[in-house]
This record gives C-alpha cells, structure tokens and sequence, in this order.
C-alpha cells in the first residue's frame, strides 16, 4: 500500500481495506532534532521558525521567499526521512517585519495600536518568547467585547483563494498519490491562554458563542477552499485539556463547543474530507460529545499518558481514527529501553485497532536525546 492508502483505510475504518502495516506521523519536530535527522540544518519547529522568518523579514523579500520555501521542502524531507504516511505542510510561523534587529537573536515590534514587544530566541529550548514590551494587563470581560467583535468583523470577509494555502499546494502536488497530507482549514477553539475566556464561558456564554461563530463561519470558507485544492484529510481543533482533563466544563463543550463542531464536520463530509481535532490530554470527560455527537472522524496529538487509551476509545467509538500515541515526554525523560518499550505498545494497539497512525503525539522537542529518538525510529521500522 501507498502511504496514503494505509491512512485512507484508518480513516475510512475499513471500508478502503486494513492497512498492510501500521501507518506512521509524529506530529512535531524540533529543528534540533531534525537537522541531526537529515544530516543538515532544518527549517522545521517551533519558535526556532518564528525567530527564522523574523530574520528572513528584516532581510528583505527575497530571503523571506526563501525561508518559505525552504521550510516547505524541509517539512516534506523530514517526513520522508522518518518513513511517514503523510505528510505535514509547514511549521509555526510569525509573519511580523520587526522594526529594530537588537541583535541575532532578538527583534523589536512596534505594533498600529502604539503598543511593542522584544522577542528573544532560546537557542536550548527553541522557543520565541516575549522578554519586553508594553504592559499587558490580563483581560477582562469588557474586553472580549472588542476582540468579538473583530473576529466577526474577519469573518465577513471574502472567503479565501487558493493562494492563501500555498504551502498545501506544494505539499499535495509533491505528495501526489503516494502520501497523505495534513491540511489546514477548520479551526474552533475557546481560547484557554487569557482567565477572561474562560470566566466568560460562564458569565458571559453569548460572547464565546459569537467568537466560536466567526471562527466556525471562517473555518466552513476554508473548507471549500482546500478541497477544491484536493484536500482530504483536515486538521483543526485547539488545546483545552490538560492530564486531569479539560480545562473547562462539559457542559460548556457541549452547550458551545458542540454545534460548531457538529457543522464543521458535516461541510467536510459533504465535501468528502475528513474532519480531526487536535489537542492532548484526558479528553473522557467530553468523550461522547467529542467523539460521538461532533461527527468527528479523529483525534491528534492522541495522549497516552494523559489516560487516552486506543483500545478503549476504539471499543467505545470504532469510527474515531487516532493520531499520536508515543508520549514526547517519555521520548524526552526515558531510558532507550522505555521508548522501546512504548513504541511497541503503541505499534501493538494499532495494529490491533486498525485505527491509529503511530507517532510522537506532541513535538519532539529539541531538548530530546538523539539515542531516543533513533529508539523510537529503529523500533518502528522493526516492528510496524
């Protein structure tokens, strides 16, 4: 089977045949991690990009083309290179021309509204973090009237070109028929970063309802888009959960998040795409909504650690595909042994299930020894 026949057949539980071997994707590379993998310098991570594309900007167009296009084939060969079924099309990006370059790691930001930030790049932890800049008071309820208001704003705006999705584009043609791909598109989530969000989901649930509205309205336009492209597979969601469970109550899930999930799910199966919801943690307490009542037909960034079990989510909810399972902090904290050990576990339950796409469930990040790493590589290649 091709790649991307063996995640069609996890997606479609069955209908297109079980896969000939278990599928594979780990979700996230730290360029650390993927430089050591591919014997060179790669343009894939996290804040390591964002501080990249600082850097591309405040040197002009053509060293930003550069930048975009080199992580575009830098996600494809890092993919290759560790046997995935499919493919991510791109990484974390920051697409803000700083205004002062303090020095190489760090960029200042003058922003329209008057305010400013320093960012900082980590070199040992590959994060982009604000170390300066304007106060930033914590949000309030009165607050999110305005941000509402500017999302609703966004969401009456004229749909999406292809264009808009140019990193997909290079990902699919490259791809053809031989992987899968993980497009962009839908995206709902009640945002969990600022106290305000969440107080809101209970003393002001019109708000939250409006902003998941816009995002819903956005998300349905980028559908049509990047299936018109020939998308199939589509990523959305948004972290809520943590090891002990989501972040915020059931009931607001349902009563919020639910409908909105429930209508992106069903404009990409009327679209003949598949519908995937990305978060980690313990996600049982919202399980039947989450993976029953939504239409939803996967879930990424699968956490077994966090209590997220495949045999049981696949004897509960047998349609619901799972993407992840390999724990990035048993990569980053155990022994060799203790990958081995869980990548074959992982490998194990999904060729039980014929329902799970093995990987590291979350980045790995760039702090990760490279004798795990190749644990986990080497196990997979053994035992898929």
């Amino acid at each position: 089977m091709t790649g991307k026949e063996r995640i069609m057949a996890v997606l479609e539980g069955g209908g297109g045949g079980e896969p000939d071997r278990a599928p594979i994707m780990h979700i996230s590379f730290s360029s650390r991690v993927a430089s050591e993998i591919l014997g060179r310098d790669a343009h894939v991570g996290g804040g390591m990009q964002q501080w990249r594309e600082a850097a591309a900007l405040w040197n002009g167009p053509d060293a930003h083309e550069e930048f975009r296009q080199r992580t575009r084939e830098d996600a494809f060969d890092i993919a290759l290179a560790c046997g995935h079924d499919m493919v991510r099309p791109t990484y974390w990006r920051y697409n803000v021309k700083p205004t002062e370059r303090i020095d190489e790691y760090t960029f200042r930001y003058e922003h329209a509204d008057g305010t400013w930030e320093v960012m900082e790049l980590d070199i040992r932890t590959e994060l982009y973090n604000r170390v300066d800049g304007s106060e930033h008071p914590p949000l309030t309820l009165e607050d999110l009237e305005s941000i509402v208001e500017r999302s609703e704003r966004g969401a009456e705006a004229p749909a999406p070109t292809e264009e808009s999705f140019a990193d997909l584009a290079y990902a699919l043609e490259r791809a053809g028929d031989e992987l899968a791909v993980r497009a962009p598109g839908p995206w709902t989530s009640i945002p969990i970063d600022e106290p305000a969000w969440l107080e809101a989901a209970l003393l002001r649930p019109d708000l939250v309802a409006r902003h998941l509205e816009a995002q819903t309205t956005t998300s349905l336009k980028n559908i049509e888009v990047v299936t018109r492209m020939g998308a199939q597979v589509l990523f959305g969601g948004g972290d809520f959960a943590s090891d002990l469970g989501p972040m915020y109550s059931p009931q607001v899930f349902h009563d919020l998040m639910l409908p909105c999930l429930k209508r992106i799910s069903d404009k990409c199966h009327d679209l003949g795409a598949y519908h995937l919801f990305g978060t980690d943690g313990n996600v049982w307490a919202v399980a039947e909504d989450m993976y029953g009542a939504s239409g939803l037909d996967g879930h990424y960034e699968f956490d077994r650690r966090a209590g997220m079990s495949p045999p049981e989510v696949n004897e509960k909810y047998p349609h619901i595909a799972m993407f992840g399972n390999v724990s990035s902090h048993t990569l980053h904290t155990g022994t060799p042994e203790d990958v081995r050990r869980e990548t074959r576990e992982c490998l194990e339950e999904a060729k039980a299930t014929n329902k799970v796409v093995t990987g590291c469930s979350n980045i790995i990040i760039s702090e990760t020894s490279m004798e795990n790493v190749r644990a986990m590589l080497e196990t997979i290649e053994k035992h898929r």
